[in-house]
């Protein structure tokens, strides 16, 4: 039996394959496309933006796909990769969230190709944080698939962070303003992880229903 001598290279490609392994689990092994379950349909970790046509090989540019999603995609797919590169590096001089990226680095506490992460400076809680597109976009709504990954990817990271540092945390809201009427003031997409522990408020029932006065109770109205 011979052995490939293990180069800088080796470890890399053995990390990004335990990395697209892992994706198929986190994506609740289900086609992230139709739904379908592995069990049913072999599934696999496709790049959104192909390799070959200047896709990161990283975890905001992978999606799990069945077989007959990938193939479809690929069939149907007339996107223009270099106009997709141009869109992700649009940035606003004069936006809170892109300045940051370049004139407040120290305020980032992870990041990733396509967001990053920073504690909220008008925290709800201690330790609130927001989750950001590099990308100068306005809402959740305006988001690619790549995007959403990459913001799920953060989210899951600083969970895990913060679970580790305080352990009074026992709940969290996630959320996201998206339009005036909504409450959206900044014009920059951003999610909301908002930790939670018990006493922070006299009635938690309700979560994020309470965004509307008197409607978190429901159960009280009826």
């Amino acid at each position: 039996m011979y052995f490939l001598e293990e180069t800088s290279i080796w470890p890399i490609k053995r990390r990004n394959r335990e990395i697209k392994r892992n994706w198929v689990y986190w994506a609740g092994r289900r086609c992230e496309s139709c739904g379908v379950s592995v069990d049913d349909k072999p599934i696999d970790v496709d790049h959104i933006v192909p390799r070959s046509l200047g896709g990161k090989n990283d975890i905001s540019n992978y999606q799990a796909l069945c077989w007959e999603c990938n193939t479809n995609k690929g069939n149907r797919d007339k996107t223009n990769f270099n106009e997709l590169e141009k869109l992700y590096a649009h940035r606003e001089k004069d936006c809170l969230f892109c300045k940051l990226q370049s004139s407040d680095r120290g305020r980032i506490l992870e990041e990733n190709t396509l967001a990053y992460a920073i504690r909220d400076g008008f925290a709800v809680t201690e330790h609130h944080s927001l989750f950001i597109p590099k990308r100068h976009v306005m809402d959740y709504f305006g988001l690619t698939q790549a995007e959403v990954n990459a913001i799920n990817q953060l989210i899951h990271s600083q969970k895990t962070y913060l679970d580790g540092i305080d352990k009074r945390i026992d709940g969290y809201n996630i959320g996201m303003n998206c339009g005036e009427t909504a409450g959206q003031s900044v014009w920059h997409c951003h999610v909301h992880l908002i930790p939670r522990r018990k006493g922070d408020v006299e009635s938690p029932k309700g979560g994020v229903r309470h965004v509307i006065p008197n409607k978190g109770n429901y159960e009280d109205k009826k």
